[in-house]
């Protein structure tokens, strides 16, 4: 993955934020949504996009872009670094490849351990009934 590359690839577009905020919310668009179209991106190998899809489905468009937006400073050049970080570590972590679990069994001296401990509360739940008069 080409970092450099791939960030010639993204698409930004300022808009203006919304909620409260008055004169300054009003008139400057600080708001960067950020939209990559994955189908047409040359930064990956075909076995890396289809890794993006499927870990990253859930976040694409039926067109396969994926869309991030930042409206957390009231500086558009800070937002938009803020979502070039996200988008990048997004990526990152969609590509990591886990690595296979291994099936393991508790070890002899930790079975008997637990049932002498279930054992021992066995024991004292038994000792706080009522005594038999039989």
């Amino acid at each position: 993955m080409n970092k450099a590359s791939l960030i010639k690839e993204l698409k930004f577009k300022a808009v203006r934020s919304s909620g409260a905020g008055g004169q300054h919310v009003n008139k400057v668009s600080t708001k960067i949504e950020l939209s990559f179209d994955l189908n047409n991106s040359t930064s990956f190998r075909k076995l890396e996009k289809e890794r993006l899809l499927l870990k990253l489905a859930a976040r694409l468009t039926k067109d396969h872009v994926l869309q991030l937006q930042c409206d957390e400073s009231r500086s558009q050049h800070k937002n938009k670094a803020l979502v070039i970080k996200r988008f990048m570590s997004l990526i990152e972590n969609a590509l990591k490849v886990q690595k296979k679990r291994k099936a393991t069994k508790p070890s002899k001296g930790a079975i008997e351990k637990r049932l002498k401990s279930k054992k021992k509360a066995s024991l004292k739940k038994a000792n706080r009934s009522k005594p038999d008069l039989d």
